[in-house]
């Protein structure tokens, strides 16, 4: 060993904790992000309580009606007020992702997992349901259930699910086999570890980082698929508050008042670009600290 060594341990230790130092280090976009999804979880928790006036008020009087001191981002064709509207429909913009991304998650973790742990049989079964889940055409799909069992928010959440967890399935079957041949995986099949607890204790958070920043973009697609639904028109009856249905309903008014159908289809732009943005910090953030342990 040479002189020089200590001196070079130094600079990388000095390099590595410069760049935690970096990573600890929230961009202000990134704070940008979660201050949009914490402004939409209080709209879709307290919507009744921040809208200005009731979402479902018509004032025939004046539709159509451009911004002003009363309604700020104006009326639509039935007089109602558009902010109060736009508020009270983040519940179902917010909610229904929520429940798809959540289920999406449990399932497609646990499936990944016994595919890429346990392969065999078990992999093969698995993943030739992926396999044939991902050529059906999603979006016909839908389309085709509302059609035949008729049009129901809550419907379209189920059929989502059904339709998202082969695709998180793969995703953390191709990150658990990475894992499976490292040598704290073998050591613990040496011990005697039980298989379910190599895969839950084990591999998962050493696979987490995916499955977190997959169910953040799983968010914010369901987020846009719903909105593109209710556009067409397959989920919520007319007259709920809802950004999509909101999009369809107001886009009459494109030239009276433009804010009716900018509005919606503003927050359901920046919900989603929030979410992938905070699903990337933290793929950095959990990878940055399972590298430093």
């Amino acid at each position: 060993m040479t002189s020089a060594d200590p001196v070079l341990l130094l600079g990388e230790q000095r390099l590595r904790a410069g760049a935690r130092a970096r990573r600890r280090v929230v961009s202000p976009v990134i704070w940008l992000a979660f201050a949009v999804m914490a402004g939409v979880l209080l709209m879709a928790l307290f919507g009744a309580l921040l809208a200005p006036q009731s979402p479902s008020a018509q004032h025939l009087a004046i539709v159509d009606a451009p911004p002003s001191g009363a309604h700020w981002l104006g009326t639509d064709a039935l007089g109602r007020d558009v902010l109060s509207r736009v508020i009270a429909g983040a519940r179902t913009a917010f909610f229904g992702p929520l429940v798809i991304a959540a289920a999406s998650f449990v399932l497609g973790n646990l499936l990944g997992l016994l595919a890429g742990y346990r392969g065999g049989l078990a992999d093969a079964v698995i993943m030739r349901w992926v396999d044939f889940m991902w050529s059906l055409p999603s979006l016909v799909i839908l389309v085709v259930v509302a059609g035949t069992v008729g049009s129901s928010y809550w419907l379209a959440v189920a059929v989502l699910i059904v339709l998202t967890v082969p695709f998180d399935t793969r995703v953390i079957r191709g990150a658990t086999l990475e894992q499976v041949p490292r040598p704290y995986v073998e050591a613990a099949k040496t011990l005697g570890v039980p298989r379910w607890k190599i895969m839950l204790f084990h591999i998962w958070p050493n696979v987490s980082p995916v499955a977190v920043a997959n169910t953040c973009l799983v968010f914010a697609g369901s987020l846009v698929t719903l909105a593109g639904l209710e556009f067409l028109g397959l989920g919520l009856p007319p007259g709920i508050p809802d950004w999509g249905l909101m999009l369809s309903q107001n886009e009459a008014l494109l030239f009276t008042n433009p804010l009716a159908t900018i509005a919606p289809g503003a927050m359901i732009v920046l919900t989603a670009i929030a979410m992938n943005l905070i699903g990337d910090w933290l793929y950095e953030l959990l990878t940055s600290r399972g590298a430093g342990r």
